[in-house]
């Protein structure tokens, strides 16, 4: 059997292409499966199943393409099951760039992941596992990098106005089965425990904050610390492993923190101005109404100037 000489291989990227010559802004590869690794004592594992895209410009209008397979290869090499950090992403890029022999000038990669965190019940000795899923986006751009990160937060709301009026029938229920009899505050307490002292629920919802934020720099071992920190800001955070003492107080806190979208919108940007790596930020909040068939919504920005997002 004949064995081939890889340098006599053609290469028709190789030939100048002057037909329809043009630039062109990004040329790369998506959906690539990388194992990566995060570090954090709030992670269910430390290694983490990323699915990666990974871009360069094409600023030689007469080439007719990048060498894709050479991007593949830095993935490979530099971030397969390394520790996830800003200056080793930093230089992976740099390295894409400059192993494109001059065609290239710019280069972007996005990192989707799900994030599995460990989190206590809230009363009880239980814990379990939440994944957040993170999209996190490096680009370089005329020798400057721009971080980008998305996150999608589920939490808990109750509605201030159904709470209100459900505790109005209450009251009103109350007045009509106590105002002729007479009564102590043990037979009040016997009837609200009662089924009878089920008049009416206020109506609650899973909801979703949706956050694309502008850093300054990425810290990946902070992303346990900045999620669970919007969670406190919320103050109803979804819940894992319960007991019946972790359902109450979760009921509890849904009734100390009723809240519209507008109220949970204000609350997460009161959390993110704390952050000064953070310089912009956009947030989109869902409270998936169990009432109605659409959805509440409240959307904001750090700089009104700035929100073209969609």
């Amino acid at each position: 059997m004949n064995s081939l000489n890889p340098n006599t291989l053609s290469d028709i990227t190789e030939k100048k292409e002057y037909q329809n010559a043009s630039c062109l802004q990004w040329v790369g590869m998506e959906g690539i499966a990388l194992p990566i690794r995060l570090n954090g004592s709030s992670l269910a594992q430390e290694q983490l199943n990323a699915m990666v895209d990974i871009y360069v410009s094409l600023d030689d209008p007469e080439q007719k393409g990048i060498h894709m397979s050479r991007l593949y290869l830095a993935l490979k090499q530099q971030l397969s099951h390394q520790d996830l950090n800003t200056n080793r992403l930093k230089l992976l890029l740099e390295s894409c760039v400059a192993g494109q022999d001059g065609i290239s000038q710019n280069a972007k990669l996005q990192l989707k992941f799900p994030l599995c965190l460990k989190k206590p019940a809230l009363l009880s000795e239980y814990s379990g596992y939440q994944s957040y899923p993170i999209q996190f986006s490096l680009e370089y751009r005329q020798g400057e990098f721009f971080h980008d990160l998305l996150l999608e937060i589920p939490y808990s709301s109750t509605c201030p106005y159904s709470a209100s009026l459900s505790r109005q029938l209450l009251a009103d229920r109350l007045q009509q089965r106590f105002e002729i009899e007479p009564f102590d505050a043990n037979t009040i307490l016997n009837w609200i425990k009662s089924e009878e002292g089920s008049v009416a629920t206020p109506h609650s919802q899973r909801s979703m904050a949706n956050l694309n934020l502008k850093l300054e720099n990425f810290y990946p071992e902070k992303l346990p610390q900045l999620i669970f920190e919007i969670e406190k800001s919320i103050g109803t955070p979804v819940q894992t492993a319960v007991k019946r003492e972790d359902e109450q107080e979760f009921a509890r806190l849904n009734a100390e923190n009723l809240m519209f979208c507008e109220d949970a919108a204000k609350r997460i940007k009161s959390a993110l101005l704390k952050y000064s790596n953070i310089t912009d930020f956009y947030i989109k909040v869902e409270h998936q109404e169990s009432l109605h068939a659409h959805n509440a919504v409240a959307i904001d920005s750090k700089f009104y100037s700035s929100n073209n997002r969609d």
